[in-house]
């Protein structure tokens, strides 16, 4: 009788775990596709392959869809905010030249953001442990990446390249705030299309004005798509629903904190890029802060 009710409850505390190291390859899709495709362009096609499948899904599963117009539109809207603006950002700011240490020391601001806008538009209170969580939490990606932002200072175009950095910082914060208000529940099924299919229509049509709209179908390509449908939007989105709609929302940002360090390992892994002793202090000084924000 223990196990059996103990069980459901151990499972789910992977989840946090499983959705760093799901979302942290998304830099994958980045390293082999953007050579390929351009940012919007990539972006365009991965949505229509997100919603073909769970679209098929939704309909042979007969998943409910919501029961109003407002839940819709509230689902559809945080969708746009987490997805077609934080994805492109980043994707755009990559495709511009801005290195992936700094991408992600810009988009790390968000736990601090997020703890500030819980405060006053959900109403969670932040303690002071978690406060110093987010700072040591922080502090740790930015030692992660500081080889990589050193790197980039002096550049002409940084504070250019950094624009679209900043929208995907607001867009992953105002989402994360936003649907823990609003939409803190939905079938994953229906609602990943809800999400998706506003994406796709914004995206195409910045992407129509300001890109070529090619893409060459390589095998590398065809794997980073592959990866980042099945993987990033399926799983690694699907987990995210979950945690913001089981945590609050601070508990839920903090997580990001160890996207950076989790990459960097694993393009060490993987591609025998530099791992500093800095970088080794840092990824303690982030997992200490992360835990220290989830207490």
């Amino acid at each position: 009788m223990t196990s059996s009710t103990n069980s459901p409850h151990a499972s789910t505390r992977l989840y946090p775990l499983l959705f760093v190291a799901l979302w942290s390859t998304g830099f994958i899709g980045a390293k082999f596709g953007l050579p390929d495709a351009e940012p919007l362009t990539f972006l365009t096609v991965r949505y229509v392959a997100v919603l073909v499948l769970m679209g098929a899904i939704a309909g042979l599963t007969r998943a409910p869809w919501p029961r109003s117009a407002a839940e819709c539109l509230h689902i559809a809207v945080s969708g746009v905010l987490v997805h077609a603006v934080y994805l492109g950002g980043v994707f755009t700011a990559i495709g511009h030249g801005l290195p992936a240490g700094v991408t992600a020391l810009v988009v790390g601001l968000q736990p601090v953001l997020t703890a500030l806008g819980a405060g006053a538009w959900l109403g969670e209170r932040v303690r002071p442990t978690q406060w110093l969580g987010l700072a040591l939490g922080f502090a740790g990606v930015a030692l992660v990446v500081a080889h990589k932002v050193a790197a980039s200072v002096g550049s002409a175009a940084l504070a250019q390249m950094l624009a679209p950095a900043v929208v995907a910082l607001l867009g992953i914060t105002a989402g994360t705030l936003y649907q823990k208000r609003f939409c803190p529940a939905f079938d994953l099924r229906t609602g990943s299309v809800i999400q998706f299919l506003p994406c796709l229509a914004l995206t195409f049509v910045v992407a129509r004005q300001t890109e070529t709209m090619q893409v060459h179908w390589t095998g590398a390509f065809v794997f980073a798509l592959g990866w980042l449908v099945l993987v990033l939007s399926l799983g690694a989105v699907s987990l995210l629903n979950v945690l913001i709609r089981r945590g609050s929302a601070v508990n839920v940002a903090s997580l990001f904190y160890l996207t950076p360090p989790t990459t960097a390992l694993i393009a060490w892994a993987l591609f025998g890029e530099t791992l500093t002793g800095l970088a080794l202090v840092g990824m303690g000084v982030a997992v200490f802060g992360v835990w220290l924000a989830r207490r």
